[in-house]
């Protein structure tokens, strides 16, 4: 039995009226975070912040944790598309440079989204068969600047992801001086230079 149009289109516009009230959401809980830490956002300052019933919070993500969680993986989903952008737009041989720039400038950009992403407890799975598709996306991009290592690109992917992990939670704790920062930049990108599986063959042939 085919359902009418009107049907559809109420069921449309709920689902419209349902993504948009996520989506206002989770933005309430990523300023409230940005202005005072994620400690403070809770499920009663979200409905006071922006007039909607604690149980419809709870009907849209099941708790404090759901919110953040979603907030995360959001996170995730701009994390990856300014890598890819950098990664396609970056020049010819400095790609790996201008991708580590962007993922460096966004966790400086955004300190408390990138602190819900890495630093909070928060059961999202990584490196599993349940991983979002908006994390596998972003480790995508860094795992793409590493072609023809065979095995072994998923773990030279994870330890350049580690360094600049680490890069970034040390400069922003003031525990490395941003005045070395292009210096630091430069070491990086020497340090994850890899002859392509053709050049390596050329080099044996010779």
């Amino acid at each position: 039995m085919t359902k009418k149009p009107g049907v559809n289109r109420i069921a449309e516009r709920k689902l419209r009226d349902r993504q948009a009230r996520r989506a206002q959401i989770i933005s309430a809980a990523r300023r409230i975070a940005e202005l005072e830490g994620w400690s403070n956002v809770t499920v009663r300052r979200l409905s006071d912040e922006i007039s909607y019933s604690q149980p419809v919070l709870y009907a849209h993500f099941g708790s404090r944790e759901g919110i953040l969680t979603a907030a995360a993986i959001e996170g995730f989903q701009e994390l990856g598309q300014a890598l890819e952008k950098a990664r396609k737009q970056g020049r010819r041989g400095n790609t790996v440079e201008s991708v580590a720039t962007a993922y460096l400038e966004f966790a400086a950009s955004s300190p408390a989204l990138y602190d819900v992403m890495f630093s909070l407890s928060l059961s999202v799975p990584f490196g599993d068969t349940a991983t979002p598709p908006e994390l596998r996306h972003a480790f995508s991009q860094l795992l793409q600047l590493f072609p023809g290592q065979s095995s072994k690109s998923e773990v030279i992917t994870e330890l350049f992801w580690a360094s600049l992990h680490g890069i970034a939670e040390l400069t922003r704790t003031r525990r490395f001086p941003p005045s070395r920062q292009k210096e630091r930049m430069r070491a990086l990108v020497e340090l994850f230079k890899f002859p392509s599986d053709e050049t390596k063959q050329v080099v044996k042939v010779r």
